[in-house]
């Protein structure tokens, strides 16, 4: 079976930083990329990073420069560390790999297709 755990989430002060993780079971992440997603306005949902099979990485513009992503392969875990946060980056977060099982609408996966995901909150 497919599952996937959000943690490491807290509260931060802006410009603190938090690293959140991401343990799956139930396949490999040598076959499938794993993301980070938020919600975003106008019920969308927000895919703010992503780890290729191939090593490559993706940033959306309102993170780039302040997050990174990596992964542990022999651990099942995937990281995001977010440094520099500022309030607007308050969401829940939510983790999961891109092509298992067909595509899955990204609305889904911030409605806890995969996981609950990890509440990260930041204040002024």
């Amino acid at each position: 079976q497919v599952q996937l755990q959000e943690s490491g989430g807290g509260s931060v002060q802006a410009g603190g930083s938090l690293r959140v993780f991401c343990t799956a079971s139930g396949f490999s992440f040598d076959d499938f990329d794993m993301g980070w997603y938020r919600p975003a306005p106008g019920n969308e949902c927000e895919l703010v990073s992503r780890v290729s099979t191939d090593g490559s990485t993706y940033y959306s513009d309102s993170v780039k420069g302040r997050f990174t992503i990596s992964q542990d392969n022999a651990k099942n875990t995937v990281y995001l560390q977010m440094n520099r946060l500022k309030p607007e980056d308050t969401a829940v977060y939510y983790c999961g790999p891109i092509g298992l099982g067909g595509w899955v609408n990204p609305r889904r996966i911030c409605a806890g297709y995969w996981g609950r995901g990890t509440q990260v909150t930041v204040s002024s």
